[in-house]
């Protein structure tokens, strides 16, 4: 099946990107350091907060009921992420907006 090939490839890049809990992701896009970063394109809604809740929306799917639209948003998520650490600022940046848009995609630099 086609599908879980999909979600074999990305899975362990997943596993490493994406280091919060569900729980965690959906109480931080309820904040306004989550919705004060990123690119809305004009509609609201940024892309890394409509990727957060997609992301928590996975981690509740069992690994097995997985498709391939998923398993092409997991792999948008691990790039996202790997990008966005090489691009780590100098300092702390546990208030940064570089951390916060981290977290849009289940990624806490902090943990």
């Amino acid at each position: 099946m086609a599908t879980q090939d999909a979600v074999a490839e990305v899975w362990d890049d997943w596993q490493d990107a994406v280091n919060m809990a569900p729980k965690e992701i959906e109480d931080f896009l309820e904040t306004e350091e989550s919705q004060s970063v990123g690119d809305t394109g004009g509609e609201g809604e940024s892309t890394g907060h409509k990727s957060g809740r997609r992301i928590v929306e996975i981690l509740r799917t069992k690994k097995d009921d997985l498709t391939d639209a998923d398993a092409a948003h997991m792999r948008k998520v691990v790039g996202y992420v790997h990008r966005h650490l090489a691009q780590r600022p100098s300092g702390d940046v546990a208030d940064s907006k570089w951390r916060y848009s981290l977290m849009n995609w289940g990624h806490d630099p902090q943990k």
